[in-house]
């Protein structure tokens, strides 16, 4: 079977492979050394890599702290690393990277490229570095703090979790949350599902958010929003998995009953796999003549209750996955 592959020039391989999907190529260099050597081609993997990534690798270039990891042997190399470690662009206000599954682009705008109400009121935000944060994980584990541990089911990180940006901003105490934030739709892969997250981080002394449900966007200017309800609170989407009606009467005093299990139905954060949390704000499909600018909000302004603690490093725009 190799001989026969082999009548064929490896350019023509390479052609058919562009024309598939990153994982296709990857199962297709399996195949024969012919196939392996045109999977891995730079005519491949040129195709897989949006086509304005010269000028964001130029603008991340522009960074002294992420210039010296721009030089790549192969194509390839350089999409696995856009994969697998965001670049910084825009002066460092936002970061690029690529889904590995699909190749289109995701970005994350950082905290200072949002539109934070108060964001520049010492009383009410502050911006920090992430080593000087602590941060906490609703999650089953060990407490961790000072060097101390003993059993609970709250998990304190001491150190730092992973962060893409020098700053993110800490919210001291508000009662009008209001964030938002803008990207065109050029920017983003045309045809294309995606949906935004809230990145984020409760802190050790984190209120107010308990029982406080949260207002979420996302549509472009001009057109209606999808409009959502969340809870920022990570151990309430645990506490609702579980409902425990409340029983009156001599008998019944001490008696529990637990309902069934609950899935997580996306009102709730999740963890990622950087030790953030994150919450997602809606979806948007990115049409292929789509020219407008895709808003994402985050809002709660009605109750008025103070609320405060919480770590934000920005919202991230990807492509959603199973869609």
């Amino acid at each position: 079977m190799e001989a026969e592959m082999g009548l064929l020039p490896e350019g023509c391989i390479a052609n058919v492979i562009s024309f598939t999907t990153p994982r296709d190529a990857c199962r297709l260099s399996s195949v024969s050394t012919v196939f392996k050597s045109a999977a891995e081609s730079d005519a491949v993997w040129e195709r897989f890599l949006p086509p304005d990534y010269p000028s964001l690798l130029s603008d991340a270039a522009s960074s002294s702290s992420s210039s010296s990891s721009l030089h790549f042997s192969s194509k390839k190399e350089l999409y696995f690393s856009l994969c697998h470690n965001p670049i910084l662009i825009d002066e460092g206000k936002k970061s690029f990277s690529l889904d590995k599954q699909s190749g289109k682009k995701c970005y994350m705008i950082s905290a200072r490229d949002l539109l934070i109400v108060w964001g520049d009121t010492p009383t009410y935000w502050r911006w920090t570095s992430v080593p000087e944060a602590r941060f906490v994980s609703f999650t089953h584990g060990f407490y961790l703090f000072l060097y101390y541990s003993f059993f609970t089911s709250v998990k304190i990180y001491c150190l730092h979790p992973k962060n893409r940006f020098p700053e993110v901003a800490e919210l001291i105490c508000v009662c009008w949350l209001e964030i938002r934030c803008k990207i065109n739709t050029r920017s983003l892969s045309p045809r294309t599902l995606y949906a935004a997250y809230l990145v984020y981080k409760p802190t050790a002394g984190s209120y107010g958010f308990e029982y406080q449900p949260i207002d979420v966007s996302v549509g472009v200017v001009g057109s209606e929003s999808q409009t959502r309800t969340v809870y920022l609170d990570a151990e309430r989407g645990q506490r609702q998995r579980y409902h425990y009606p409340r029983r009156i009467g001599l008998f019944n005093r001490s008696r529990r009953q637990a309902s069934m299990p609950k899935e997580n139905d996306g009102c709730y954060p999740k963890e990622r796999d950087d030790e953030w949390l994150e919450i997602e704000l809606g979806d948007f499909f990115n049409k292929e003549d789509e020219d407008g600018e895709l808003e994402m909000s985050v809002l709660e302004v009605a109750a008025g209750d103070w609320k405060g603690g919480l770590i934000i490093q920005g919202i991230e725009i990807r492509p959603k996955q199973g869609k």
